[in-house]
């Protein structure tokens, strides 16, 4: 459990610029601007600014409920948005039917999230050389981090709108208003810049009191994934080189049982690679929102009114839909990615409501089981334990396997990590073409976040999507949120 990293993100609670959630990072005076010129005055508030820089990962709520990975499943062609009507959370609702506009939609809360951590960590690292008692090791780690979350930061948000403002330094108050977006190719230099520069400061492993701090090789998988996703087939065996170096590391292995993943009691098992944290510990109450640091998703994702054997009660969201798990049925992994609550209730063992475009097939790998419903306080159903974990070593696997086949490389080596995520869950090896690549990283990840990504980078998210209304040449990314174009140099992004 990434102990430190949660208790300081609890105490910075208030402390420092902790209002991203329901503020615009163009606001004229953010919060703790002020604090600024008295703060980072010695070691320990410099790691509090630290913590404060990761804090923005695990968001679960900001204006509404915008973790990140639900509305992404809500957008794909695994989930419907679900929930107890079409007008329950709208901002899911116009995502998944790709009616979003730039007045209603998961926008506002994706960007105000990073670029909160964007500013976070342009104000840290601005303080940085002048911390009276901080060591040039631990310095050079900070500025890693730093560097390491901006660059995620910055890959979410030219990912999700494409055209973004890029900072690399905080902004004076008299500069918010006359800020331009800069083209994808200088946001994208830059992430690959700060990754580079950040990957030889961070550590190869970190114990077990900081887990959830990044690690040089989650920094080099990020790289990664960068490079691929900006589609220049001339780069694939640059990202697969870096892939390799992931993929052979001693510290990582796939996990023999499939189904132990993403279980609350497992995190930072050998598989994960970089996983974002939460916690029942803040025992957190509704007055706190939308600060939480328990996973919300848990559970939105369950069965609504559920009664019986395993699961929790949750709101509904996510149902997967049915073309989806008929794919899946045949798949050794289907019991650990689809819980199938119709069967239960036929079985006579559970009860259950029918909520918004219902299918009886609800998200399993992060259901809210009872086992990890808290009992130490606050209200249970937005304290959930469960952790995202973002890169894992199948993931990465898969990713190198693509860039091969793409990039003209190792087809041997291709086969050989697609076999061993078949394997591990007992198929046979099929050839490594880059469509069966593309179907396992489907049945392998689904419900994760990863599959709209993967649609769009792919270029086949008009083919996919078009039963949900997907529009091409704009449902590619989002709309610039309504309430940043008000008295700003930003524009629109086409078809919005």
């Amino acid at each position: 459990m990434k102990k430190h990293i949660l208790s300081f993100s609890i105490l910075m609670t208030g402390l420092l610029i902790m209002n991203s959630c329901s503020k615009s990072w163009l606001e004229v005076e953010p919060k703790g601007t002020s604090l600024e010129t008295n703060y980072y005055k010695n070691p320990q508030e410099a790691y509090n600014g630290l913590i404060s820089c990761y804090d923005p990962l695990g968001t679960e709520c900001g204006s509404t409920y915008s973790n990140k990975i639900g509305p992404l499943n809500a957008a794909s062609d695994d989930c419907y948005a679900g929930g107890g009507s079409s007008s329950d959370v709208p901002a899911w609702q116009v995502w998944n039917n790709y009616t979003i506009d730039p007045a209603l939609g998961i926008q506002g809360d994706f960007w105000d999230r990073n670029f909160t951590g964007v500013y976070r960590t342009n104000t840290l690292l601005s303080k940085l050389g002048d911390i009276p008692g901080l060591d040039d090791v631990t310095k050079a780690r900070y500025i890693a981090e730093c560097k390491f979350l901006r660059a995620y930061f910055y890959f979410d948000l030219v990912r999700l709108f494409r055209n973004v403002p890029l900072f690399t330094s905080p902004l004076a108050p008299s500069e918010y208003f006359n800020v331009t977006q800069a083209s994808p190719e200088a946001v994208y230099d830059q992430i690959e810049k700060d990754l580079t520069e950040a990957i030889p400061d961070l550590p190869e492993t970190v114990p077990t009191d900081e887990n959830g701090r990044v690690t040089r090789t989650a920094a080099v998988a990020l790289l990664g994934k960068v490079i691929l996703t900006q589609n220049d087939e001339s780069r694939m065996l640059e990202a697969a080189e870096l892939f390799e170096q992931v993929n052979t590391s001693p510290h990582y292995n796939l996990l023999p049982d499939f189904g132990q993943i993403f279980r609350a009691d497992n995190k930072f098992n050998r598989e994960s690679i970089f996983e974002i944290v939460h916690t029942s510990k803040q025992m957190a109450g509704w007055e706190t929102w939308p600060n939480f640091d328990g996973n919300v998703y848990t559970q939105m994702c369950g069965a609504r009114a559920y009664t019986g054997p395993t699961y929790v009660a949750g709101w509904g969201f996510n149902p997967i839909i049915l073309d989806f798990v008929n794919i899946m049925k045949q798949d050794p992994r289907y019991k650990y990615t689809i819980i199938n609550i119709d069967s239960l209730k036929v079985a006579g063992v559970s009860n259950y409501e029918k909520g918004y475009q219902n299918t009886g097939y609800f998200v399993a790998k992060y259901a809210p089981l009872q086992e990890f419903y808290s009992t130490i306080g606050g209200d249970p159903v937005i304290n959930y334990p469960n952790d995202y974990i973002e890169i894992r070593l199948a993931d990465t696997y898969l990713l190198e396997a693509e860039c091969l086949v793409r990039g003209g490389g190792d087809l041997g080596k291709a086969q050989d990590y697609l076999d061993r995520v078949r394997a591990r869950v007992g198929l046979p090896s099929i050839p490594a073409t880059l469509e069966n690549i593309k179907l396992e990283r489907r049945l392998e990840l689904a419900t994760e976040g990863h599959r709209w990504f993967d649609l769009i980078r792919w270029g086949d998210a008009a083919a996919k999507l078009a039963f949900k209304g997907f529009t091409p040449n704009k449902n590619e990314v989002l709309p610039i949120p309504l309430e940043e174009l008000s008295n700003t140099k930003l524009v629109q992004n086409p078809g919005y």
